[in-house]
């Protein structure tokens, strides 16, 4: 084996293994009969992934409660979450119940500011599903309540808190790739292929890019329907709620610092020539691939002495990477975000972080409808497709 492969398997070995440490459980005294939420709509795709799950095993926190308007649907997510009580309205829940926390799992992010909003005006923590909200307008609103009130908001962005994303970060931090210089990044490309990709899984992706580069300096998107630049009146729903989407096929170009640029896909004529969706990172030592899922994947492939990496070198897997069941994809970010409400902190997948992940994917319907560049933070705060004024 290369020795400078040798060196960054041993790095990230390490990386990994902090990392597994760092996401112990932790446990927080609250005072007695206090509870926790989730809440769910079975009927409008139900919860996010196991998002029902999220204080499971967890002892010192309160009684579980759960709100779903789908009787059958909030039955199973009572047994699965071991709720005390449950709720067809999750506006009764909170009335009633006070939760100190909430996992707003609905993945129809349309309702998300509703619920965030009236959660913190009551005292509540926030675990929210991804996308966050529909508009960067929509996270201005529910971040700055969160700062008045001290409350931390995480978003479910789990890939970021991965064992073997969290041992690359601290690789390319200590630049085992050397400078950094490109990130290529593209969705599932599957039936949501363009604007539906773009939000549902392109926030994972673009939150990733953030994670490797620092925040986005601007954009430049296309966005087609039809082979045909997309106008207003392309815009439309779908059935996981996520605010206005357009287009079946996205091209961004985006510029962070240090002369570092990625590009973002999402095309349904590219479906069968792409592999699994992901982001890349190009530096001037070798290459990473993120091969994204709920447990994402990591691949290397390095500078051989005294060449560049090829083509036909193969992609080799980190090495000592542990495995975990995708099914507890949320621990680490719960794990973390107890332990930065009991120290006052910001945590890793914060609001904030969310937030910037709307906002890029806004971005590029923004460019798109204008025919230019746009800089962030973007100077119109509601969403691109939304013809009010």
């Amino acid at each position: 084996m290369d020795p400078r492969r040798r060196r960054f398997l041993r790095h990230v070995a390490a990386a990994s293994a902090s990392a597994v440490a760092a996401a112990a459980p932790s446990v927080l005294a609250q005072p007695a009969l206090r509870t926790v939420a989730i809440l769910g709509d079975s009927a409008r795709g139900g919860f996010g992934h196991d998002m029902d799950l999220v204080f499971a095993g967890r002892h010192g926190l309160g009684d579980v409660v759960v709100a779903d308007p789908d009787p059958a649907g909030r039955a199973a997510a009572a047994r699965r979450a071991g709720a005390v009580r449950s709720y067809a309205d999750w506006r009764d829940l909170l009335h009633v119940e006070s939760p100190w926390l909430v996992c707003i799992g609905m993945r129809h992010a349309t309702v998300h500011h509703e619920i965030a909003m009236a959660a913190l005006a009551m005292g509540a923590h926030l675990y929210v599903e991804k996308p966050f909200v529909v508009s960067p307008a929509e996270a201005d609103a529910i971040l700055a309540l969160a700062r008045a009130r001290q409350r931390r908001v995480v978003v479910a962005h789990s890939m970021r808190m991965a064992p073997a994303v969290v041992a690359l970060h601290k690789a390319v931090k200590e630049g085992r790739l050397g400078e950094l210089r490109e990130m290529r990044a593209h969705g599932k490309q599957d039936a949501r292929a363009g604007g539906e990709d773009l939000v549902v899984l392109g926030t994972h992706l673009f939150d990733l890019m953030r994670l490797f580069a620092g925040d986005p300096a601007w954009l430049h998107a296309s966005v087609q329907h039809g082979r045909r630049p997309i106008t207003l009146a392309d815009r439309r729903r779908v059935r996981n709620d996520v605010g206005w989407v357009a287009g079946d096929a996205v091209h961004a170009t985006l510029g962070f610092a240090h002369g570092v640029h990625a590009l973002f896909s999402s095309d349904a004529a590219a479906r069968e020539a792409r592999g699994h969706w992901g982001l890349e990172l190009t530096g001037s030592l070798g290459s990473a691939r993120i091969m994204a899922d709920l447990v994402p994947r990591v691949l290397v492939r390095m500078q051989r002495a005294g060449r560049m990496a090829a083509p036909e070198d193969p992609w080799t897997p980190l090495a000592n990477i542990p495995s975990a069941e995708p099914s507890r994809h949320n621990v680490p970010l719960v794990d973390d975000w107890l332990a930065a409400i009991q120290e006052g902190r910001e945590p890793e997948c914060s609001g904030r972080n969310g937030a910037w992940a709307v906002e890029m994917a806004a971005a590029c319907h923004a460019s798109a409808l204008g025919g230019t560049r746009v800089t962030f933070p973007l100077a119109r705060r509601a969403h691109p497709l939304d013809d009010t004024p």
